[in-house]
């Protein structure tokens, strides 16, 4: 576990703290220890520099989770570059949107990948260079060392999907990157005993930390490209694995296999974000993983990471967020800037050196999120203005409401869709729900509820909310789907579920 050493270091250096000897990385065909992992960076990074990239140039990645895709985070930043990751299982016409908006000067994926793009994706002044290519161009260079680079300099930039318009560039400095891995690490606990499995998406902050974090604790990270539940507890009995994070669509997808017990009991370590667990899907997980700590935690891609509830109070508390992480400061404030009481609903405004530079071109959009700090908070400068409504209770506990702009309002009342969807998957009829508001000339908005299934418990579901909620909570439609579209980093697609409603 490192230690809380608030000073950054360029991202690069993340290789020193593991032992030479200990594995680093892990993937099918080839396994690294820390001094192998140095190797891979310093090689890849000269390689690039080869190129005729130089400092400052953006560079994507569009590619599974090989051993390129790991090592690039730090390889890019040796050189100096800014290294853009896409996700694998986005198309065409988002990957064309990333790489022109992002300006990147190269993309780096595999043959079959470049056949999926058209004329005109690949924005002139953007060249191409196979996964292939790149190992070829490692072999003939030497490895460059450690950098000295400025830990303030732009080092990534994150894709946010978002739940309308275009995906937008999160800017993440060395700073950034190198002080969240030190945070997640250290209140995880994670050692160099620890193996993490990473099944997210590296472009995912989510997913990108999860390596990070675990070479932060001189651990080994194994990357996983998985298709079914199976896959991932295999993996799990295969390398010993010891930590695993997900999002509560995969938990629900893990805990729908028959994991064989022993395979279930390797794991110490079940980290949750990208949406809340209920009581219900928390209940479950400890039947079936029951050697595990489960750690709730929220984050905001615009700051790596803001909360997480200490595993010792899940069992009193199993809807809180819990408290900010290391490096963060998190204030609940009402809308005249000021910081609301105990128990009182606020933006929820996350300060400190983990809060990102901005979003990528667009300094209208970063006007609106990152705002100059709350009189209140300790670090100043700029904050996340989150845009989530959250509350503090007198234990110093947070708990999430809703977001400003999917908070429902039925004649005057100001509803979370999540208390709706967690009383429909607590009825037993629902494991997956999905509620918003829409225009209701006597209510303002009335209640959507959008089930998957085949309809054939919605008497059941019916009478179970309204024992559980009060009467203007309660939907007035429920509408049954074969499925829930979800985006490309497994989060429900709000948008394309509403739109396919009013369709």
């Amino acid at each position: 576990m490192p230690a809380l050493d608030p000073n950054p270091r360029p991202l690069d250096h993340l290789v020193s703290l593991g032992s030479n000897n200990d594995t680093a990385l892990i993937s099918r065909d080839q396994s690294l220890d820390y001094d192998g992992l140095d190797g891979i960076v310093g090689k890849m990074a000269a390689a690039l520099i080869a190129q005729g990239l130089i400092a400052g140039d953006r560079v994507a990645t569009w590619l599974p989770k090989t051993i390129e895709a790991c090592v690039m985070p730090l390889a890019a930043a040796r050189a100096g570059l800014v290294h853009v990751p896409i996700n694998p299982l986005l198309k065409r016409a988002q990957v064309a949107h990333i790489l022109a908006d992002s300006g990147a000067r190269m993309l780096i994926t595999g043959a079959g990948r470049v056949n999926a793009l058209e004329v005109g994706d690949r924005p002139e002044g953007c060249a191409l260079l196979l996964e292939d290519a790149l190992r070829a161009a490692m072999a003939v260079v030497q490895p460059m060392p450690l950098s000295a680079r400025d830990p303030d300099e732009l080092a990534a930039i994150l894709y946010t999907s978002g739940s309308t318009g275009k995906p937008k560039g999160v800017m993440l400095s060395h700073t950034n990157m190198w002080l969240g891995a030190i945070s997640v690490a250290h209140y995880l606990g994670l050692t160099r005993a620890d193996r993490v499995l990473g099944v997210l998406p590296l472009s995912f902050d989510y997913g990108q930390n999860q390596l990070l974090s675990t070479w932060a604790a001189g651990a080994a990270a194994v990357p996983l490209d998985y298709l079914l539940a199976k896959d991932v507890a295999k993996a799990v009995e295969r390398y010993e694995i010891t930590t695993l994070a997900g999002v509560p669509p995969l938990w629900l997808q893990l805990l729908d296999y028959d994991w064989p017990p022993e395979s279930a009991a390797r794991l110490r370590r079940i980290t949750n974000s990208g949406g809340a667990l209920t009581p219900a899907l928390i209940d479950r997980l400890r039947v079936r993983f029951p050697a595990a700590d489960i750690v709730p935690m929220y984050g905001l891609t615009e700051a790596f990471r803001s909360t997480w509830l200490d595993p010792a109070h899940v069992a009193a508390h199993p809807t809180s967020m819990g408290r900010a992480i290391p490096f963060a400061e998190i204030l609940v404030i009402r809308s005249d800037g000021s910081v609301a009481e105990d128990d009182e609903p606020g933006e929820l405004v996350h300060s400190g050196p983990l809060v990102a530079q901005g979003y990528w071109n667009d300094a209208e959009r970063t006007a609106l999120r990152f705002r100059p700090a709350p009189p209140a908070s300790e670090y100043g400068g700029t904050a996340v203005w989150s845009g989530d409504t959250v509350r503090r209770d007198a234990h110093g506990l947070l708990y999430f409401v809703g977001r400003d702009d999917e908070m429902i309002k039925v004649s005057g009342n100001r509803i979370s869709p999540s208390e709706i969807e967690e009383a429909a998957a607590a009825s037993g009829v629902a494991a997956e729900a999905v509620a918003f508001g829409v225009a209701d000339e006597r209510l303002g908005q009335a209640v959507v509820l959008v089930i998957c299934g085949d309809g054939s418990g919605e008497a059941v579901l019916r009478d179970y909310l309204k024992r559980e909620l009060p009467s203007y909570m309660v939907p007035r439609d429920i509408i049954w789907r074969d499925r829930l579209p979800r985006n490309a980093n497994g989060k429900f697609d709000r948008a394309a579920i509403k739109a396919g409603v009013a369709a």
